[in-house]
């Protein structure tokens, strides 16, 4: 089949048409690097994330860090890992993911081996950025992998996202991955780092979860 190039303006890079054996070969010469390539059924989105985006998600995942450190709480991060099934002809890189509830499933094996989804969970919290235009809609893919929640930046705060038994995501007011975590906290947080840097941020928050 002929592939299309479609390219928005000011947006992400479209292909359509693109067969699944043409993206393996593209996630081979240029994943798991800047560029984002979301797939999705034939349609192939490219994507080079700009500074204010790769900011952002630096911010949200030090300070998911920090908190799960000062509470002692396990967790396994694998960045931007490339997560994709050929059965269901579907794949993304999250901005970050990580695993907790199956931290013990993958503790260890993460930077040894590929993690495959036919036989190993999704990561349990995948961080998304989305303040770009999307040709492809990243949710319904997360909800493929079953991904069971997103922390979804809209551009001015972190929304919980939790996959339901429908399949589709639900906005929640507390954490799966981390129950305890007041989402509020975590908002003003990232606005400390916004405002006055990533290292007044997490001392702001290691202050408050002492008190």
């Amino acid at each position: 089949m002929t592939m299309m190039l479609i390219a928005p303006p000011a947006g992400p890079v479209l292909l359509q048409n693109v067969s699944w054996e043409t993206y393996e070969q593209m996630l081979a010469d240029v994943g798991n690097g800047h560029l984002q390539l979301t797939f999705d059924e034939g349609r192939l989105e490219i994507m080079s994330p700009a500074n204010p985006h790769e900011h952002i998600k630096k911010i949200i995942a030090r300070i998911t860090e920090a908190y799960a450190d000062a509470m002692d709480i396990p967790i396994e991060g694998l960045g931007s890992t490339t997560w994709k099934s050929k059965r269901l002809q579907t794949g993304l890189e999250p901005d970050e993911c990580y695993y907790v509830q199956h931290f013990a499933d993958v503790a260890g094996e993460a930077g040894t081996r590929l993690l495959d989804l036919a036989k190993d969970p999704p990561p349990d919290l995948a961080i998304e950025i989305d303040i770009t235009h999307r040709s492809i809609p990243r949710q319904p893919i997360y909800a493929a992998l079953k991904v069971a929640e997103i922390w979804r930046w809209d551009g001015k705060r972190v929304v919980p996202l939790h996959r339901t038994r429908t399949g589709k995501y639900s906005a929640a007011t507390r954490s799966l991955a981390f129950p305890d975590l007041d989402i509020n906290l975590l908002n003003e947080i990232i606005q400390i780092a916004l405002a006055d840097g990533q290292p007044a941020s997490i001392k702001e928050l290691r202050r408050r979860l002492r008190g």
